[in-house]
């Protein structure tokens, strides 16, 4: 489960952490200052391979962060 504050209104929700994520899907990765769009290229326990929309660039991101499309 994953929590999210608004620093402006204090207000709170939640989500669950993507479990069935597979090689190929489509995601976005909620980073803390961009937010990056993708498809997914490697998958770890607690990290997954993104590559970004144009190909031309990989970045691992944490599980946590990424939201299936």
């Amino acid at each position: 489960m994953v929590v999210y504050t608004c620093d402006r209104c204090g207000h709170a929700w939640s989500r669950q952490v993507e479990t069935d994520l597979e090689i190929h899907d489509t995601v976005r990765a909620d980073l803390p200052h961009a937010t990056l769009y993708g498809n997914v290229w490697q998958l770890e326990d607690d990290r997954v391979l993104i590559r970004g929309e144009g190909g031309d660039c990989y970045r691992w991101v944490e599980r946590w962060r990424v939201v299936l499309y």
